[in-house]
C-alpha cells in the first residue's frame, strides 16, 4: 500500500499497534494514528470501520488489548474519560453533553467555579464567561440559558469548554450533522481559530465536501484495520472514496451483466410511490424528487452519513416532512406517522434491528404479528389461533431457525431475527418495502436467501427500496440506483452506469456530469 506520510514535526499524539476486541468481533487489529501540533485531521471510514472504538481508547473508556499511546513523546496509560481529560484530551459529541438548564457561563465553568470566601463567586464567572466568548467570537450573552440558544452555539460552547481546560488534543466527533450550512461556516472559523492557536484537532465526520474543505490530513479505517494516513490535498475525492469502499481501481469487480436487471420502461406507467421536491426535518435530507415503480428494485448508495436512510424515513413518515409532495398510485397523499404508511401499504424494515426493529422479550410469534395487529386496530384483534397460523406460515416459508413460535426472539441469531422482522412486514402483504441493510451482521447463506426473496418480491409487482453497504449486493439486485452524497440526492444510475466504478466516481464528483 502506498502511503502518504506527513510530517512528522510536532506530534502531539502517537497511537501504535492498537488492537481491541470484543467477544466475536476484532474491532481494532493493529491501528496506528498521529495527530500533529496545528493540524486538523480527518478520521473517516464505514460503518464497523472501528472510528468510535479509536476514540473511546483514546478517551479511556475502553482499555486497548495492545498498543502503545504516547503524548508529546511520553507514553501514557488513559484508564478513564477524566485521565484523558486531565491529560488535555476533550471530546465534543454530535449530542451536546452539557446542562440544558444551565447559564451558558455555568456550563463553562462547571465543576471549576471561582469562589470568594467559599462561596461562588458569580460576578468572576460571568466576567472570564464573556471573555472567553469574546475570544471565540460567540455571540452570546454569560447569564443567557443554555438550551435557548441555537445547537450550533451550544456546540461553539462545549468546543469553548474543552479547550478552556488545558485542552492539546480535541475531538469533534460528527460535530456538524445537526447543523446547516451557515452554522457549519461558523464553526469552521472557530475550528481554523483553534489550529492557529497550535491545537490538535481530530475531526469525526462522514462529510467529504466538509472534510476536503476544512482538514489537513485523513486516516481511513475500514474493518477495524488502517487503510493509511494521507494528506487530503494529494488524494482525490475518487480515491478516497475507493479506499473507504475497499475497492482499488485495478480490482474493480467485474459482474455478470445477466445478474443485473436492467431498467424497466416504465414511461407509461403511474409510479406507486413518487415524490415531488420532499424534504424532511430540519438538516435531514435535502429536498429531492423520486419516483418508485411496481416490480423494480431501487437502490440507494452512497457512503454511511449520505442520507440514504433519512431519504426512506421521510418517504414512510418516520421523519416529519417539510416540504413537497408525496404521491401514492398519484394521488397526493400526507404520511404523517408510520402507521398512517403502514394503512397506505408501505413497509419499513430499519436499519438497527436491535434498537428500532426486535422487541427483545417478546417471542417470535409476537413479533411477527405485531405490524399487522397495528394496522387493524386494537378493535379487531388477531385471535389467538390466527397468530399461530401466521407464525407457522413465515417460519417455515424463510426458514426461521427457532425451537417453536415462542421462543423469544432475542435468543435467536442475527440473520433469524431479521428474518423474523421481513416476515412481519410480509404479513401485512405491503406493495411497498423499504429495506435498511436487511443483510448487515449475517451469514452468506442467509444473506443470498433474502437477496431472491427481495427478487421474488419484486416479480410479484411489489415496489422496493433498498439500501446497503455492500456495492455488490446492491448491484446483483437493483434495476436502478439512486446515488446520494452528503444528504443530497445527486444522481440516478441505470443499465450499463450499474457499475462500482461508475458509482464511486458519481460520489467522488458529486454527481458533476465533467468530473
Amino acid at each position: 500500500m502506498n502511503q502518504k506520510e506527513p510530517n512528522q514535526n510536532n506530534e502531539i499524539l502517537k497511537m501504535q499497534g492498537i488492537a481491541k476486541a470484543f467477544p466475536g468481533v476484532q474491532a481494532l487489529n493493529n491501528v496506528n494514528f498521529t495527530l500533529r501540533s496545528g493540524e486538523i485531521h480527518a478520521l473517516m471510514g464505514e460503518n464497523g470501520a472501528g472510528k468510535s472504538t479509536l476514540i473511546k481508547v483514546l478517551t479511556g473508556v475502553y482499555p486497548m488489548d495492545s498498543g502503545e499511546v504516547s503524548l508529546k513523546g511520553r507514553t501514557v496509560v488513559i484508564r478513564s474519560p477524566l485521565e484523558a481529560q486531565k491529560l488535555g484530551i476533550s471530546t465534543v459529541y454530535q449530542e451536546v453533553n452539557l446542562c440544558p438548564n444551565l447559564t451558558v457561563a455555568e456550563n463553562l465553568f462547571l465543576g471549576r467555579e471561582p469562589r470568594k470566601r467559599g462561596f461562588i463567586d458569580w460576578k468572576k464567572i460571568n466576567q472570564l464567561t464573556k471573555e472567553v466568548l469574546d475570544s471565540f467570537n460567540i455571540q452570546v450573552a454569560a447569564t443567557a440559558q443554555l438550551d435557548s440558544c441555537s445547537i450550533a452555539i451550544q456546540q461553539m460552547i462545549a468546543i469553548a469548554r474543552a479547550v478552556n481546560t488545558n485542552c492539546q488534543v480535541l475531538i469533534l466527533d460528527e460535530p456538524t450533522s445537526s447543523l446547516d450550512s451557515d452554522e457549519v461556516k461558523k464553526m469552521f472559523v472557530l475550528m481554523r481559530q483553534l489550529k492557529a492557536q497550535g491545537l490538535g484537532i481530530i475531526f469525526v465526520t462522514h462529510f467529504l465536501e466538509q472534510a476536503y474543505e476544512i482538514c489537513d490530513s485523513i486516516t481511513i479505517l475500514r474493518n477495524g484495520e488502517l487503510v493509511g494516513e494521507y494528506k487530503l490535498a494529494e488524494l482525490s475525492r475518487l480515491e478516497l472514496v475507493a479506499k473507504m469502499l475497499g475497492k482499488e481501481f485495478d480490482d474493480l469487480s467485474n459482474l455478470n451483466k445477466d445478474e443485473i436487471k436492467r431498467d424497466k420502461n416504465n414511461n407509461s406507467e403511474v409510479p406507486y410511490v413518487e415524490a415531488k421536491d420532499l424534504s424532511s426535518g430540519r438538516n435531514k435530507v435535502a429536498p429531492f424528487s423520486l419516483k418508485l415503480y411496481k416490480g423494480e428494485v431501487v437502490g440507494l448508495s452512497g457512503l454511511l452519513g449520505s442520507g440514504r436512510s433519512e431519504l426512506v424515513r421521510s418517504l414512510y413518515g418516520a421523519d416529519r416532512v417539510m416540504q413537497g409532495k408525496l404521491l401514492i398510485n398519484g394521488n397526493e397523499t400526507k404520511i404523517k406517522s408510520p402507521l398512517v404508511a403502514m394503512e397506505k401499504g408501505m413497509a419499513y424494515l430499519p436499519e438497527d434491528r436491535k434498537a428500532d426493529g426486535i422487541i427483545a422479550d417478546l417471542s417470535v410469534k409476537e413479533n411477527i404479528i405485531i405490524a399487522l395487529q397495528a394496522k387493524q386496530g386494537l378493535l379487531k384483534r388477531l385471535s389467538y389461533k390466527e397468530m399461530q397460523e401466521y407464525a407457522d406460515k413465515y417460519i417455515e416459508l424463510l426458514d426461521i431457525k427457532t425451537a417453536d413460535r415462542e421462543t423469544p426472539i432475542k435468543s435467536l441469531s442475527g440473520g433469524n431475527q431479521q428474518k423474523v422482522i421481513l416476515a412481519r412486514w410480509l404479513l401485512t402483504n405491503p406493495q411497498f418495502l423499504i429495506l435498511d441493510e436487511p443483510t448487515r451482521g449475517i451469514d452468506i447463506g442467509t444473506k443470498t436467501e433474502i437477496q431472491k426473496l427481495i427478487l421474488k418480491l419484486a416479480q410479484e409487482g411489489k415496489s422496493i427500496a433498498f439500501i446497503s453497504s455492500e456495492m455488490e449486493e446492491m448491484l446483483r439486485t437493483c434495476s436502478r440506483m439512486v446515488v446520494m452524497l452528503d444528504h443530497h440526492k445527486i444522481k440516478e444510475l441505470t443499465g450499463n452506469e450499474l457499475n462500482q466504478e461508475t458509482i464511486m466516481k458519481t460520489i467522488a464528483s458529486g454527481g458533476s456530469k465533467n468530473a
